[in-house]
């Protein structure tokens, strides 16, 4: 029998989207095939800490009651001190140390800032370790609001208008900022920067809500995007490929419907709250979807993607809107990147074997 992959299933980490990482790690550790790989599950906890956690799928599950999460159990993952060894080893709760053996590939499960923004993925790279998804500059491309859609721009393809406000600029000048936005119209929605899973996003239907938005935005980053409202369907597809993976492949394209909701909040994605419909396969016109795979494939090789994204547009009645790009998607098995590429042709286990098999090709 040939020997199996080793790979290390990491995830929590220090951002707002702690547990919504757990819970797509939960659904990796139980999907992942134990006849090929032998699994390491590392989890960060929201202090930082790299700790040994349980191969324990049911304990990360998303249970809207007590979100999964990483605790620091004492133990600590020592990674390869330098590109000569791939040797993992951990320091027990005791302070013993004892090695996991050599690693493969990391599979970096981790949303937001520390992880989804090219840090982690530059830990790798400097030991010299392969791991599933995009490198550093296609990382922080993605998790900036703000330069994703200036190098959108500059690919060609459309976005939503957009201003860029630093918190010491809303501190010192916060009725210009007011002023710049007006000609955007009502609503507004008002964003961090760098932050995922619409953690910190709110919709501005007023003026005066504006002060609070900013407010809420600001507590997750000190940049923050203030864009005019886009009318259409709400749109998304997967992308696999990129790099030395060959020319990105395209998913079927799902839908984000609103039954009764202002948008697809937090709330909506991960807590079971009413007013949305996810439907997948969207009913699109073969026209709209080839069109929309095109400048999925486009986007994703404009901010030099490699592994995997999920790419979000909105169709108009003037055509498509990128509204974002998101280099490590949610990956729940409810999570819309599964479903597409399963409505595609590709099942979950066999979607996490194409990701190993991507990184360990590059």
């Amino acid at each position: 029998m040939p020997s199996k992959t080793t790979v290390v299933v990491l995830f929590g980490g220090r951002s707002s989207e702690h547990s919504i990482s757990c819970a797509t790690a939960g659904g990796v550790l139980e999907a992942i095939d134990r006849s090929r790989y032998d699994v390491i599950p590392v989890g960060i906890t929201a202090d930082g800490a790299f700790v040994l956690e349980d191969d324990d799928p049911a304990k990360f599950r998303l249970d809207i009651h007590a979100l999964p999460r990483v605790l620091d159990n004492g133990t600590r993952i020592l990674w390869p001190d330098s590109t000569a060894t791939r040797e993992l080893s951990v320091q027990d709760a005791g302070g013993g140390i004892r090695s996991l053996g050599d690693v493969d590939v990391v599979f970096p499960i981790l949303h937001g800032p520390f992880g989804e923004d090219g840090t982690i993925q530059g830990l790798l790279e400097l030991i010299g370790v392969p791991y599933v998804g995009s490198g550093v500059l296609a990382s922080a491309l993605g998790m900036d609001k703000h330069f994703t859609k200036t190098v959108f721009e500059a690919a060609g393809i459309a976005v939503a208008p957009w201003r860029t406000v630093s918190a010491r600029e809303w501190q010192t000048a916060p009725d210009a900022v007011a002023e710049s936005v007006a000609g955007f119209g009502l609503p507004l929605f008002v964003k961090p920067a760098r932050a995922g899973s619409s953690v910190g996003v709110s919709k501005v239907s007023a003026p005066a809500e504006l002060g609070d938005a900013m407010t809420i935005a600001l507590r997750e980053d000190s940049r923050v995007l203030i864009e005019q409202a886009v009318v259409g369907r709400e749109v998304e597809c997967g992308v696999l490929g990129g790099r030395d993976g060959g020319a990105p492949r395209v998913s079927v394209a799902g839908e984000i419907v609103m039954t009764d909701r202002e948008f697809y909040d937090f709330d909506a994605k991960y807590l079971d709250a009413p007013g949305i419909d996810l439907v997948c396969p969207a009913a699109l016109t073969p026209e709209e979807l080839a069109t929309m795979q095109e400048l999925a494939a486009r986007a994703f090789t404009a901010i030099d993607g490699a592994g995997l994204a999920r790419v979000d547009f909105f169709l108009t009645a003037d055509g498509f809107v990128i509204n974002e790009i998101n280099t490590m998607p949610g990956f729940t098995p409810i999570s819309m990147f599964p479903k597409c590429w399963i409505a595609t042709g590709l099942s979950y286990p066999r979607l996490i074997d194409e990701l190993i098999g991507l990184a360990l090709e590059r």
